[in-house]
């Protein structure tokens, strides 16, 4: 039924004399996680460098095996750079900070995590679990923290990530689940 009707409309398009664009639906991934699953859909119009960049490192398996390393109630669950043991993965270069793209650091939004520097994101992601307006463009530093999608599934998942008790291990690792909380995989489904 749904090829007949689209088959119709592209011959309505033709015959009206103009083409018809296909219509592209945004990058979703599936993140698998020791606590459950995440659909994430990705904005790729508004944060193309943001999203190509995660979707790089999730094809080539990088999140597989890595850890929720900082959790906060009230403000975000941060991963994907640390294996269980605390070691950093080898990231590839830095991306350019995209926090001008008009996205919002409300709940349920991932973002790009980075340094002090604006352009310094590369593997590293947070989940906003409240709406964080001080982590919007211009705040907190000039620059704000990259958007660049938002939990559609799970979030569930999400709560019960950011209210994993922490301990704090060292000054890299401050409010880390004492229990790892893993990133078994993130893959595209659409």
């Amino acid at each position: 039924m749904l090829k007949k009707l689209l088959g119709a409309v592209a011959v309505v398009c033709m015959l009206a004399g103009f083409a018809c664009a296909e219509v592209k639906k945004n990058p979703v991934v599936v993140m698998d996680t020791s606590l459950g699953s995440v659909k994430i859909e990705l904005f790729e119009k508004a944060a193309p460098i943001s999203v190509k960049n995660f979707l790089e490192y999730a094809a080539a398996g990088f999140y597989n095996e890595t850890i929720f390393h900082r959790v906060i109630p009230g403000f975000m669950a941060q991963g994907g750079g640390f294996t269980a043991d605390r070691k950093q993965k080898p990231t590839r270069a830095a991306i350019k900070n995209e926090a001008a793209n008009g996205l919002k650091n409300d709940r349920g939004t991932i973002a790009m995590a980075r340094t002090s520097a604006p352009d310094s994101a590369t593997a590293q992601f947070f989940i906003n679990v409240v709406n964080n307006d001080m982590l919007n463009r211009p705040s907190p530093d000039g620059s704000g923290y990259a958007v660049f999608g938002k939990v559609v599934e799970g979030m569930d998942v999400v709560d019960r990530i950011v209210s994993a008790k922490t301990q704090n291990v060292n000054m890299v690792f401050q409010n880390m689940p004492e229990t790892p909380i893993l990133i078994k995989s993130v893959k595209t489904v659409k």
